[in-house]
């Protein structure tokens, strides 16, 4: 073939391309202008999506005397919580409590992790001078753990296991509900109306009733332990996404075997009792149709 008319098959050939391109071009034009003029479609802000950054510290030691054998048949202390990045309140506020979750009574609290450590491993070496039992082990944790976080509030639960040759071991679980904006713990009469206290109250015993599966005016003497045999809230609670979680810890409420009782209140039963401007607020518009 002629290279002029070869050249002329390649442009007619382009131009055949290009006119087709045109074509879907002119319907995808069509396309997009029949959603023309509809409103844009809202897309709302996930408020239920980590706001602070934090890392997790992790102290761990082992007796002296400890083998190389399991960490079950060894005496060990460990203490796991995240540091936050920006919230230097919150990390001090963190670190006093898991401190105090170590002090008995009126007795001062260790000023350090480290500190806490050494004390425990200094019992431990006391109490094997005395016990017969040859393989004992002692243990000690204290944890914290980031529960939930968005932007009104970081909520946190903190707690301790604890060994010491007695009986059997103990545990502690509690919380901290963070304001990481105004760098404050956030307290129940924060949320609350004011005299709200005994409806919140009211509900509470309603749905511990009907978890325990007790009558309405079934007594509480026999099986719990509530001063003057009422049923009370506790001042352990955390703020949900979906409620208020109060945590009794073992003895509170139960005997040991019974372990640990929680309550959840669900923020449909407390829209009346919550201040409208709340950090809570949020929860209560997205548990509304509940």
């Amino acid at each position: 073939m002629p290279r002029l008319a070869k050249n002329r098959s390649i442009i007619f050939k382009g131009m055949k391309v290009m006119r087709g391109m045109l074509g879907i071009g002119v319907v995808l034009m069509f396309l997009a202008s029949c959603n023309f003029g509809k409103p844009e479609t809202k897309v709302e802000p996930d408020i239920f999506t980590d706001t602070v950054l934090y890392e997790m510290k992790t102290i761990r030691e082992r007796a002296k005397d400890c083998s190389t054998g399991p960490d079950s048949t060894c005496t060990m202390a460990e203490i796991s919580y995240p540091v936050f990045k920006g919230q230097d309140a919150l990390n001090d506020t963190l670190k006093n409590r898991l401190l105090n979750l170590g002090a008995n009574g009126d007795e001062k609290p260790d000023s350090s992790f480290q500190t806490m450590i050494s004390t425990f491993f200094k019992s431990y070496e006391e109490y094997k001078k005395d016990d017969e039992r040859k393989n004992i082990a002692f243990d000690l944790q204290e944890y914290a753990q980031v529960v939930n976080q968005d932007s009104c509030l970081i909520a946190i639960r903190y707690g301790t296991y604890s060994f010491s040759g007695g009986a059997h071991g103990s545990g502690f679980d509690a919380f901290i509900n963070w304001n990481p904006k105004t760098k404050k713990v956030v307290y129940l009469n924060d949320i609350l109306l004011p005299n709200s206290e005994k409806e919140l109250n009211i509900i509470g015993e309603r749905i511990f009733r009907k978890d325990e599966k007790l009558a309405d005016n079934a007594s509480l003497e026999q099986d719990y332990f509530f001063k003057d045999n009422k049923f009370a809230l506790n001042e352990n609670y955390l703020f949900t996404p979906t409620g208020i979680r109060f945590l009794y810890n073992e003895y509170e409420i139960k005997p040991y075997v019974a372990g640990q009782t929680e309550l959840n209140i669900p923020w449909a039963q407390l829209r009346t009792l919550i201040k409208p401007h709340s950090v809570v607020a949020q929860y209560i518009e997205k548990n509304a149709g509940i």
